[in-house]
């Protein structure tokens, strides 16, 4: 989180940007406030994520869970993503993800939901053809979300997942049945994007 102090010593929060890449909100550039843990994938991996999912764009149900700023979202939605649903426990995080698809005239295509992500999936009906999963670092999370997915027939047939962990952090285990398909990283970053078909 990036602070400012005023002559008093009293702590401010400054204001950050995120700027949607391509599609058709490409170079908007929507203000948030940054939260404990607030880490915006940075724009190199995105575009280069968005690369990787530019033939699947197109029509697919989205999932961005721990959304955080709403960048991976937002962005496919940009991209020709048909829906998105939004899922973070930070209730300001939600509330900044709304307006900002109200300002991009995107809230038809959304659901927003504070909420944990466990208590969300336990209920979840519908499966999603592009999931991403970009976790708080270091506290082991992915594993279990990407197993409920799974276990739970939440994810389409071909459907693809996005996991960004932290370069130190051990791989989690996940679904036998799932292929990597792509993966880098990038200063403390570890990427990648899987193939997951159904059991």
């Amino acid at each position: 989180m990036v602070h400012k102090r005023n002559k008093r010593g009293a702590t401010s929060t400054a204001v950050s940007q995120l700027r949607i890449i391509g599609g058709k909100w490409r170079g908007r550039k929507l203000s948030f406030t940054p939260a404990e843990g607030l880490r915006p994938t940075a724009d190199r991996v995105r575009e280069t994520l968005f690369n990787w999912l530019a033939p699947d764009l197109r029509g697919a149900r989205c999932l961005d869970l721990y959304c955080g700023s709403g960048a991976l979202g937002l962005e496919a939605l940009s991209r020709g993503a048909v829906h998105c649903d939004f899922v973070d426990t930070n209730t300001a995080n939600v509330r900044q993800i709304t307006a900002h698809l109200n300002v991009l005239q995107g809230l038809d295509r959304a659901n927003c939901h504070a909420v944990d992500a466990d208590t969300f999936l336990a209920t979840a009906q519908r499966p999603w053809d592009i999931v991403f999963i970009d976790p708080p670092f270091g506290r082991g999370l992915a594993g279990g979300v990407c197993n409920t997915l799974q276990d739970r027939g939440l994810l389409r047939s071909a459907a693809l997942l996005y996991l960004e962990t932290g370069l130190q952090e051990a791989p989690p285990l996940l679904p036998a049945s799932w292929v990597l398909h792509r993966d880098k990283t990038a200063g403390g970053v570890s990427y990648r994007l899987y193939h997951c078909p159904s059991n």
